[in-house]
């Protein structure tokens, strides 16, 4: 079973990425989006958003990182997803499952499942374009408004020569409300000769495993859960429990150091958003945040949870 990354814009960016696959349990991970319009993006947005281009195309700790491209015009799609292969990335996936509405409004992400025709020609065009030795993968969700188009947006995809299909389990209408609709990955796996990664709703092992029952799916794509709990994908593939509070903390004063430079309000942004998803594991987590949400100051950030963390080592310590 490979366990990927997923591709969450705003979140995880290349420092998450760097510490999560130094905790382990992951075989892939792929970037937030390159926004393309009707232009070749100079090579430094992609160095940007991904600076492991720069180290053969993978974190620090050996594991592969995708550049994602969102856009609807198929010739500056293929144009990008060239220049991203030729910087380095061992793939190039599209981006049709965004759901927010800024992306959809400029007609990107999940508002594309409604045109089937256009799945096609994109991964047709991006699929001539980038060398054959480098794969080309898509995200797409089961639909916009409904699943009517479900089946059909998958073979197009196919059909135009996407290598790999990750689904996650939900319409852009469902948004983020569980449940997830694992059944209908199976559904697809049916109608396309190419192997499907489930996504959606995976918060703990259990979830994992029922899952991949449900889907038949042999592999998985794990986003908010792998941020609520920074050992998920560790602990689906080899057991065990979750992270001691305090070695959160660690992993939080730790992602502060990344940015102890910094002056702009970054890390203070990206570390309160983190905290949204580690309030879902971690009781301890809502005292904190309401301490943290009140400070811009990224020094002050780390000094108050290098504070909690000693103070939480502590007590385990006691017990």
């Amino acid at each position: 079973m490979r366990i990927i990354l997923a591709p969450m814009e705003g979140v995880v960016d290349h420092f998450m990425r760097d510490m999560l696959t130094g905790i382990g349990g992951y075989d892939g991970c792929v970037t937030e989006f390159v926004r393309v319009s009707s232009s070749l993006l100079p090579k430094k947005v992609f160095y940007r958003l991904c600076p492991e281009l720069l180290q053969q195309g993978q974190t620090r700790h050996g594991v592969p990182v995708k550049v994602q491209l969102l856009g609807q015009d198929p010739d500056w799609l293929a144009e990008n997803a060239a220049r991203a292969a030729e910087l380095g990335s061992p793939g190039v996936d599209l981006n049709f499952g965004c759901p927010a509405k800024t992306v959809n409004q400029s007609r990107g992400g999940a508002v594309l499942l409604q045109e089937t025709e256009l799945l096609y020609q994109i991964a047709k065009a991006v699929r001539a374009a980038v060398p054959a030795q480098v794969p080309v993968t898509a995200k797409m969700r089961l639909g916009y408004e409904d699943t009517t188009l479900a089946l059909d947006n998958a073979r197009a995809l196919v059909e135009g020569g996407v290598n790999e299909l990750a689904v996650h389990a939900r319409t852009k209408t469902d948004g983020y409300k569980p449940p997830a609709y694992w059944p209908w990955i199976a559904k697809i796996r049916e109608v396309v000769p190419v192997n499907v990664i489930a996504n959606g709703e995976i918060w703990q092992p259990a979830d994992a495993q029922q899952c991949l029952a449900e889907s038949g799916a042999s592999d998985l794509m794990i986003g908010r859960g792998a941020l609520a709990q920074p050992n998920l994908a560790k602990r689906i593939k080899q057991g065990g429990t979750a992270l001691p509070w305090w070695q959160v903390l660690q992993l939080l004063v730790d992602y502060g150091g990344y940015e102890a430079t910094d002056q702009s309000d970054y890390y203070a942004s990206r570390t309160k958003q983190w905290f949204s998803y580690l309030r879902i594991q971690y009781p301890q987590a809502d005292e904190l945040f309401r301490q943290v949400r009140v400070l811009r100051d990224n020094q002050a950030i780390v000094s108050l949870l290098a504070q909690a963390r000693d103070a939480a080592a502590n007590a385990a310590a006691a017990t």
